[in-house]
């Protein structure tokens, strides 16, 4: 047993050794001597202070109640939540395999892994939200790929506790700003389209090489997913067919209304291009890339699926063309149009929340 481990048990839990850290918490690999089986402990110390422990102790409860609720082959399963003394902590499975980071480390991915993986993410996510859970914190270090291709979306209902990947010069932000929704962002309550907008960062990612939103400081990179467009994915990676870009497309509209409403929707889509995808390259190796600019590549949304490969209808709305146009906007690819009343009111509303969290962050 290393010594500097702070207990030897947590209930039935034997603690075997430290398999990470958190801004709050320690991750542990343990035997749970009751089922004779391995899992994984993450625990929370609570403070000193009473209200903040009980506040803490509280909201770790809950979000670990609505967590085990989910059981779905691409989310982590949870078996157990308990307390010893001041560490509050959750007992779940253990996943060995590669975090998502990792593979996204070497570039672009292929494009049917790249398509595989967001789909089943899209699935788990769908179940999660069901049970009135919402992510808050999908990005590739929270998304372990099994051997066999199984893809699990770890760390449900205790996203919050992350620490953020970028810091301000006061502190830290929860979760990772690289992925955040808009309305994330600006510190509004957000809903199952939040996770969606998340996902379609991630997929853009995956496909493309690079982040959908950059900035070489906090500020540039709040600025950039508030009210910033994101370079056409297929202007970075030219074979790109024009019906994942829709469906990209279409997850990170700023207004959650425009977006997938539902991730199972989403889900349906990736399925459709996936199979369109293996349908015309059953080699599993792509052409060669043209290299005409993206808008002036033809817009082909070939997504049929043959009997047996799929039995999802595209969701309403699949539209690659108007697809398209939407998401150049902003590159001067077509004109662009004067947006409505509401579209306004409310881009203005997240560009005043913006202009407060920015003041916030850099005005000591």
């Amino acid at each position: 047993m290393t010594p500097s481990l702070p207990f030897t048990h947590l209930g039935r839990y034997r603690i075997l050794r430290e398999l990470g850290r958190g801004a709050m918490g320690v991750v542990y690999l343990a035997d749970d001597e009751a089922l004779q089986r391995q899992v994984a402990i993450k625990t929370l110390l609570l403070p000193d202070d009473a209200k903040e422990s009980r506040e803490l102790e509280a909201r770790f409860r809950q979000e670990a109640k609505a967590a085990g609720g989910v059981s779905h082959p691409n989310t982590i399963t949870l078996y157990d939540f308990g307390r010893e003394g001041n560490w509050l902590y959750i007992a779940m499975e253990r996943l060995q395999g590669v975090e998502l980071r990792e593979l996204m480390e070497g570039g672009p991915l292929p494009l049917d892994g790249a398509l595989d993986i967001a789909g089943q993410v899209a699935l788990g996510l769908a179940a999660a939200h069901e049970r009135g859970v919402v992510h808050r914190d999908v990005k590739p270090g929270n998304i372990m790929v099994l051997p066999g291709g199984r893809a699990k979306i770890m760390d449900f209902g205790i996203a919050r506790m992350k620490s953020s990947e970028l810091r301000t010069a006061t502190g830290t932000m929860i979760g990772s700003p690289k992925y955040m929704s808009p309305e994330q962002v600006a510190g509004h309550m957000v809903d199952q389209r939040s996770d969606i907008f998340s996902l379609g960062s991630l997929l853009y990612e995956m496909v493309t090489g690079q982040p959908a939103f950059q900035g070489s400081n906090f500020g540039q990179l709040l600025a950039a997913i508030m009210h910033g467009a994101a370079v056409p994915p297929s202007q970075l990676r030219p074979d790109l067919p024009a019906s994942i870009e829709l469906v990209i497309t279409r997850a990170m509209q700023k207004n959650p209304r425009s977006r997938y409403q539902d991730a199972g929707e989403m889900a349906g889509d990736l399925a459709q291009c996936r199979a369109a995808w293996n349908r015309a390259h059953p080699s599993g190796v792509a052409p060669a890339a043209d290299a005409a600019p993206a808008g002036s590549r033809e817009v082909d949304v070939d997504v049929t699926v043959p009997d047996g490969q799929g039995g999802w209808p595209l969701a309403p709305g699949f539209d690659s063309s108007e697809g398209l146009r939407l998401l150049a906007q902003g590159h001067g690819t077509p004109a662009r149009q004067g947006p409505s009343w509401g579209v306004t009111a409310w881009t203005c509303g997240y560009l005043l929340a913006a202009g407060v969290a920015l003041l916030v962050a850099f005005g000591s």
